[in-house]
């Protein structure tokens, strides 16, 4: 039995990875957003009032922590790993990942959000 499993291994591997590729779906897929409109809804939506942001002009912010290297932190918040997933429900609703804390919520769609963090993946 083993010996008849073996001479077909390979055939099944594809067919075992085409079950999964197939199983995945766009919602599967990281997010994706576009870097230059990110910057601009950060200045559209005030974010350097509270941060400072390098790239965005007269983000100065101290009210919430700097944003420079965000692309390689580890957390987000101290308690998300730093996805791009993570990343947009962080931006779209903080107040539900850590309730109480000072960052409001600003109202972003989807999209917006995609953007911003797509931005900030480019602070290296």
């Amino acid at each position: 039995m083993i010996a008849r499993l073996h001479r077909h291994a390979p055939a099944l591997g594809c067919a075992a990875l085409a079950l999964v590729l197939g199983a995945c779906s766009d919602h599967d897929k990281p997010l994706v957003g576009d870097p230059d409109q990110g910057a601009a809804e950060i200045t559209r939506v005030g974010c350097g009032a509270c941060h400072t942001i390098p790239g965005i002009s007269g983000a100065g912010g101290m009210v919430g922590p700097p944003l420079d290297h965000m692309a390689q932190r580890v957390f987000i918040a101290g308690m998300l790993s730093n996805t791009p997933d993570n990343m947009v429900a962080w931006l779209k609703n903080p107040q539900a990942i850590v309730p109480g804390n000072a960052m409001p919520d600003m109202g972003l769609d989807d999209r917006q959000a995609r953007d911003i963090a797509a931005y900030l993946a480019t602070l290296r």
